[in-house]
């Protein structure tokens, strides 16, 4: 349990930084200045940036806007009003990596989007409520694919969760889809950093020429959702506890 203690306390000043962002990210600002921002706050919390030199990322988060999935690299472009911006964060405490994302509107957001969200966060609500003692990975993606897909969305195939701890990215792989009873089953210390990417329109995805952004095919909108969560003996333990 020391262990999954220190991943709370990671899980936990990351979902608060995150939350800080949030609060703080208005329309006219560069996503670089989310990205220092972020740094500042890491380091005033003597957080290390995870994903800052990762396999050569050159930033501290990754600031996805509108039809950009993941990992979009800070840098000038201005936040518009009505932006959707999908903000993903990761950070090492004590050796014990925190990691958490969430997707929300600059200003004011449209029908739309705000199904779009709805989807994304009533989905990984559902991955979470599956990833229980003695279930397998098998339900967790299925509850998570199932929610998107009946609010008439798609979700990412090529990408999804992953175990968590001293390193951001562990063994296992989480699909943001699955079938449920089959994969790995949930045993007492497992703990997963749980994402869905849902895509308004398909699930086909293209890269940008900077090798990291990941777009949807079609130009359509997409979400991030991410949270970390714990398998003890005595329940699911949430470790990155924020309301979206």
């Amino acid at each position: 349990m020391r262990e999954i203690d220190l991943l709370r306390q990671a899980g936990e000043l990351a979902a608060r930084i995150l939350m800080t962002l949030k609060s703080n990210i208005v329309e006219g600002m560069t996503t670089k200045d989310i990205d220092q921002m972020a740094a500042r706050m890491m380091r005033e919390n003597r957080a290390i940036p995870s994903f800052l030199n990762y396999r050569g990322y050159p930033a501290t988060v990754c600031t996805s806007i509108n039809d950009e999935i993941v990992h979009a690299i800070p840098g000038n472009r201005k936040l518009l009003k009505g932006d959707l911006l999908s903000l993903d964060i990761g950070m090492f405490v004590e050796g014990y990596c925190g990691d958490t994302a969430t997707s929300f509107c600059i200003g004011s957001s449209a029908p739309e989007q705000e199904r779009l969200m709805k989807a994304g966060r009533e989905s990984l609500e559902a991955s979470i409520a599956a990833a229980v003692l003695g279930n397998r990975l098998g339900d967790v993606s299925y509850a998570m694919q199932s929610v998107v897909e009946a609010a008439g969305y798609h979700v990412v195939r090529e990408y999804g969760g992953h175990g968590i701890g001293r390193a951001m990215h562990e063994e296992p792989h989480v699909p943001c889809y699955g079938k449920p009873g089959t994969g790995m089953r949930l045993v007492p210390g497992m703990v997963l950093a749980l994402e869905v990417m849902a895509n308004a329109g398909t699930a086909a995805i293209k890269h940008a020429d900077d090798g990291w952004t990941v777009l949807t095919a079609d130009g359509s909108l997409s979400v991030h959702y991410e949270k970390m969560v714990a398998i003890t003996e005595v329940g699911t333990m949430l470790l990155t506890p924020h309301n979206e």
